[in-house]
């Protein structure tokens, strides 16, 4: 019986709203709930979804395409500059090499080297979608292991693209490889291709700022998101109109819009289509398990994905092991790419259209490949009960249960240089409410009678809880700066009233938190700089009254200036830059000169070059026209 979409959205809808809360309250994660609710409703069980659900799965893989366009977004140009070994090399190596062991067992089970070859970059591919809601979900995406599984995932998606344009060339008869090209000329392919992806990223610079900058005003935000969605459709038809693959095109937009003032709103626009999407498909590999060929074969499919899941897994450990990684990360890293991904289906689909794998090999491969998928959740679930207690000191402990205390400020971060602002608040009698991720940390600042709870700040929900919305200011302590930049941007957006004082690593990070618009932004080693330079002024024979005007007057200057530098870096104009940091350096060894009336000493140790030498030495933040401190 085929039923129309209205039934199948609430059908879908239904099923994930009563199966889902349950799999998650029972710790099996939401994943894992989808593919449950779509085993009920499919014909193996309830039956109430037949042959319509391949059709819907197709309509909701564009929940995956909105997913690579919010992860683009999430990567800068110089992040992902700097991920370039990783990604290559070891994303490089586990496809290579997961291909050669599957194609080589292919071998020797009988299939001929064509096939073993495409059955090899097949089971390659692993699940972008479900690896990093999970690794989200367990707040694990930013750890080591984490950062390793995403390398390697983006090494995938954009690895899909040559295995598109290699499979032709492993089908049965010429026609059918000139087919799939859609009788285009190689050199018209691949002119499409470099225009198509040069289209998007001259678009993503010159054109779709000023268009949102245009909408923006309208102060309309329905018209915002319909924008949003828009983008991102375009862009995946663009790249089907070339052959390409849809989820990598809008990678590669969001990429170039992740340095763009409207990142915070395309992610809180686009965020809730992308979840509600990529649950449908999860339901909807959920349903297309086909269960009666599985019972008639049980064996051999069990058999299979056991295989495929121990090779993937036993590849990625070695490879990460190989590359230095230390164990709990490689164990992570080995447990969450095991399985074979949703871009299997899409490789099954068109290695059947150019005759590449037999149909009945393609049924079996389209069971292990999701089966394999379903077991992941299992597989983090093994991972966290048995493997990582073993291999690390301890186990991961789950957040705190935060209580909303009705404190003025709260703390993210209370390590060396939240503690000291924290116990001069409290000193002074001020209510603070403190998120730490170190659990040492906690532990030992709760046996000193301090109240301090184990949580991730970037959660919103954990912010919430705490009594965000009733804070006054929101303190920002943490020592890592991607975290700091994510946080203090989803305070700004969520909680404008909310006042933010943030630490800052060094210049570069401080221009960035202004730029997000953090109240107040200080480099954590600033202050303690000020005080060497002091002491170094009265240890070359400076008068203690002078030493501390001197430093005052620096920092005075100091402060003035590095706001303008603020407006410079990060522009086109670098030699402006460059050109006042040597203005800016110039007229600070003038000004404490001025203070200190010229040459001034009491034993004649000081004369006037030396006072200019401790000008210099007295601020480590006293910039040369060389590269960003760090």
């Amino acid at each position: 019986m085929t039923h129309g979409p209205l039934f199948l959205c609430f059908v879908f809808l239904a099923a994930s709203v009563l199966v889902v809360p349950i799999a998650k309250r029972l710790g099996l994660g939401s994943v894992l709930g989808y593919l449950l609710a779509g085993v009920a409703i499919g014909p193996s069980v309830l039956g109430i979804v037949g042959h319509e659900g391949k059709e819907i799965m197709h309509f909701a893989e564009f929940g995956v395409v909105m997913m690579l366009f919010l992860v683009g977004l999430e990567l800068r140009p110089a992040l992902l500059y700097q991920l370039r070994r990783p990604i290559l090399g070891f994303g490089g190596l586990q496809v290579l090499l997961t291909t050669l062991v599957v194609a080589a067992a292919s071998l020797a089970l009988g299939l001929p080297w064509k096939t073993a070859i495409a059955v090899g970059t097949i089971l390659s591919m692993s699940s972008t979608a479900i690896v990093l809601q999970t690794l989200n979900e367990k707040s694990l995406l930013k750890t080591p292991g984490g950062q390793a599984a995403f390398s390697v995932l983006l090494f995938q998606d954009i690895a899909v693209i040559p295995i598109l344009a290699v499979f032709p060339l492993l089908a049965v008869g010429d026609a059918v490889s000139e087919g799939a090209k859609g009788g285009r000329p190689g050199w018209l392919q691949g002119l499409l291709v470099l225009g198509a992806v040069g289209g998007v990223v001259l678009a993503g610079r010159f054109l779709v700022r000023p268009i949102f900058r245009f909408i923006a005003e309208t102060r309309l935000r329905e018209i915002f998101t319909a924008s949003a969605l828009l983008l991102v459709i375009g862009v995946a038809l663009l790249m089907q109109s070339v052959n390409l693959s849809p989820a990598l095109g809008t990678f590669v937009a969001g990429v170039v819009l992740a340095d763009s003032e409207y990142r915070h709103e395309l992610e809180s626009d686009i965020e809730p289509f992308k979840g509600l999407l990529l649950g449908v498909f999860f339901v909807s590999v959920g349903a297309q398990i086909d269960f009666p060929f599985i019972a008639t074969r049980p064996v051999v499919v069990g058999a299979l994905v056991v295989v495929v899941v121990a090779a993937k897994l036993g590849v990625i450990y070695a490879v990460a092991r190989g590359l230095g990684l230390d164990r709990s990360a490689r164990w992570l890293t080995a447990f969450a790419l095991a399985q074979v991904g949703e871009f299997a289906f899409v490789l099954l689909a068109f290695a059947g259209q150019v005759h590449v794998l037999p149909p009945d090999l393609a049924k079996l491969l389209v069971a292990v490949v999701a089966l394999s998928m379903a077991a992941t959740p299992g597989l983090f679930i093994v991972l966290e009960r048995l493997v990582l207690p073993r291999v690390t000191t301890g186990e991961k402990r789950p957040h705190d249960e935060v209580t909303h205390d009705g404190n003025e400020v709260i703390f993210a971060g209370h390590g060396r240089f939240g503690q000291i602002v924290g116990r001069m608040l409290r000193a002074n009698g001020v209510g603070t409410t403190v998120l730490d991720l170190d659990p040492e940390m906690v532990d030992v600042l709760r046996r000193l009678g301090m109240k301090v709870y184990y949580g991730d700040a970037s959660r919103p929900e954990l912010l919430a809880t705490a009594g965000m919305a009733d804070a006054k200011l929101f303190i920002l302590a943490i020592d890592d700066k991607e975290a700091t930049n994510k946080i203090a941007e989803l305070v700004r957006h969520t909680y404008p009233k909310v006042k933010i004082l943030a630490r800052a690593r060094d210049r570069v990070h401080y221009y960035e938190l202004k730029k997000i618009g953090v109240h107040g932004a200080f480099r954590e080693t600033y202050g303690s700089s000020i005080e060497l330079g002091i002491e170094a002024f009265r240890m070359l024979g400076a008068r203690a009254r002078t030493a501390h005007t001197m430093a005052q007057k620096f920092r005075e200057h100091d402060s003035r200036a590095i706001d303008k530098l603020a407006d410079l870096w990060g522009t086109m104009d670098q030699d402006a830059y460059f050109s006042e940091v040597k203005r800016v350096t110039g007229e600070a060894e003038r000004l404490m000169r001025e203070e200190a009336g010229g040459p001034v000493s009491r034993d004649g140790a000081w004369d006037d070059e030396s006072l200019r030498k401790a000008a210099r030495d007295a601020s480590d933040d006293a910039e040369e026209p060389t590269a960003p401190e760090e």
